[in-house]
């Protein structure tokens, strides 16, 4: 049995910890036979190969006395980029313990779990749902629309090094004030709406002009304002952080996704140009 789950990219602009997409890096396991104990089979560098591994503890908040496995973990979404490798790691470990346990959760219960695992839905939503996915996160409920996103061209600038969710929050302020927060908001609708309405003219307006994080983490990518200022000379619709960063999305017509590719590709800036698309599935399981 293998389960796949697709990277994410959160928050696009305004959406801080609430809106998501899903993206065409994946996250697969596959389950092997039962053993003695865990073991995840894996080339992914210091990440744990027993049951400290972050998908077998998931696993196990799921269903504590799960029959243990060997699990083969392969994975193309790099760590610390902002593009939800440990998102995606929470997810397929509920679909695990899902799987081997035979719970029949929906969707909506997956999401309820890996939201109370992750501390909000801005990443998991959409790994589980594919697509765009704007969330909310209350009192332990959560809400979420799935919606398709308007035909664009993404383009991701993923730098050689890391930047730890916990280290970008650092940055941002205890607190906005009210005037800020009305600003703050009424910008997350317009880019929300906009997208719905498949404006994306009008939604990267919005998407760049977020106040709730990105004016405070951008001085934490230096890669950003270069790769900003050609997207706007390309043409393109947005350019923000993906998630905390620092990997740079940027939102471009189809027809100037070689220019933009090329354009960023010159600046010679030290990390890797890849052109993605939005993953409509979501989380999926292929039995054999």
């Amino acid at each position: 049995m293998r389960i796949t789950v697709p990277a994410t990219s959160a928050n696009v602009g305004p959406g801080f910890d609430s809106v998501g997409l899903a993206v065409s890096k994946y996250l697969t396991i596959e389950i092997l036979e039962p053993s003695e104990k865990w073991e995840v089979l894996h080339d992914l560098g210091d990440v744990p190969s027993d049951e400290t591994n972050l998908l077998i503890m998931t696993a196990l908040q799921v269903k504590a006395d799960l029959q243990p496995h060997r699990i083969k973990m392969v994975s193309d979404i790099p760590l610390a980029r902002g593009l939800g490798s440990s998102s995606s790691v929470i997810v397929a470990g509920i679909e695990l313990a899902n799987q081997l346990a035979h719970l029949q959760l929906s969707a909506d219960e997956k999401l309820v779990i890996a939201t109370k695992i992750e501390g909000h839905p801005d990443n998991v939503a959409p790994a589980i749902f594919g697509n765009l996915v704007i969330s909310s996160y209350l009192d332990d409920k959560v809400n979420s629309i799935v919606a398709n996103f308007p035909e664009a061209s993404l383009v991701a600038f993923i730098p050689n090094y890391e930047l730890k969710t916990s280290d970008s929050r650092h940055v941002l302020p205890s607190e906005l004030t009210y005037k800020e927060a009305v600003w703050a908001s009424s910008i997350a609708n317009v880019a929300v709406a906009a997208l719905l309405a498949d404006d994306l003219e009008k939604a990267g307006k919005a998407i760049e002009a977020d106040l709730f994080h990105e004016r405070f983490r951008q001085k934490l990518v230096k890669e950003f304002a270069p790769i900003k200022k050609v997207a706007h000379e390309v043409g393109a619709y947005a350019t923000y952080l993906s998630g905390a960063g620092p990997t740079i999305m940027t939102l471009a017509p189809k027809a100037k996704e070689a220019e933009l590719v090329k354009h960023i590709e010159a600046l010679a800036l030290d990390g890797e140009v890849v052109t993605l698309h939005i993953d409509t599935k979501g989380i999926f399981v292929e039995k054999d």
